[in-house]
């Protein structure tokens, strides 16, 4: 699958969502202009508050994006880690790790999210650690049975063989080889960043619902769109589609683009 279009979609998207704001400038409520439907002055509407939902839209695009950014490195850069010290310490270390990773892999995510995330309610670093903390273990596995592949490469086994230690394999050729696969791991989980914030502050355990995010949107909506206001649930929702849809055509694309052809030897 070719990256141009997924990633010219992904950029666009995330423009959007920094430039839309910045040219309105601050919005006020206005409850004489609540539930508007779209229209010349309102492209997208606007909501019960009265605020342009086209705008409102963007801040809150710009908002799941930037905690599901931020989610996605810090489980990519936990899971590398502990990938990388499980594969390079083998044995023993290495099984119990495994079975820590499948045991985290068995809870449900997002009843543990919820839990986490419910313990400190409306803080952003809850929702970050709630998803980072449960996303994690995807990314271990990746990053292990990579380096369990590499580990074996003639490279690897002649610097072992002239007295490298194993931490300096790991630095010099280990770590390397798989951060291809650990950015594309990186990109794989953007997706579900998104969704599990926006399912979070729909819930009503995420952000407070006076911060504009997709989940806080679209919780609004549910009172809305009973009275007929269909775009107040439509806009933020096409919004969180179309983001997850292209971060996973992108991911897709990348990971693609780093596996080795049939039969390559590592």
């Amino acid at each position: 699958m070719s990256m141009k279009w997924p990633s010219i979609t992904l950029a666009s998207i995330a423009l959007a969502a920094l430039v839309i704001p910045l040219l309105a400038g601050e919005q006020v409520a206005d409850f004489s202009a609540a539930l508007r439907p779209p229209g010349a002055a309102h492209p997208a509407g606007t909501d019960h508050f009265g605020y342009d939902l086209l705008v409102r839209t963007a801040e809150g695009l710009r908002v799941s994006l930037l905690i599901a950014a931020v989610c996605a490195v810090v489980a990519t850069l936990l899971g590398l880690l502990i990938g990388v010290v499980a594969a390079t310490l083998g044995g023993w270390f290495d099984a119990v790790v495994m079975r820590l990773v499948d045991g985290f892999n068995a809870l449900p995510h997002l009843v543990v999210g919820i839990v986490i995330a419910a313990m400190w309610r409306g803080a952003p670093l809850a929702i970050i650690a709630s998803i980072a903390l449960t996303h994690w273990p995807a990314v271990a596995r990746v990053v292990r049975a990579e380096l369990l592949a590499v580990a074996d490469a003639g490279w690897v086994q002649t610097s072992r063989l002239a007295g490298a230690s194993r931490w300096f394999v790991a630095r010099r050729h280990l770590i390397p080889a798989v951060t291809g696969q650990a950015l594309v791991a990186m990109v794989l989980l953007l997706p579900h960043a998104v969704w599990h914030e926006s399912t979070l502050s729909f819930l009503g355990v995420g952000l407070s619902p006076d911060r504009a995010s997709l989940g806080t949107l679209l919780s609004q909506a549910r009172g809305d769109i009973l009275t007929g206001a269909w775009w107040t649930l439509a806009v933020p929702a096409a919004a969180l589609v179309g983001t997850a849809l292209a971060f996973a055509a992108v991911g897709a694309g990348a990971r693609n683009r780093h596996r080795p052809p049939v039969g390559q030897v590592w």
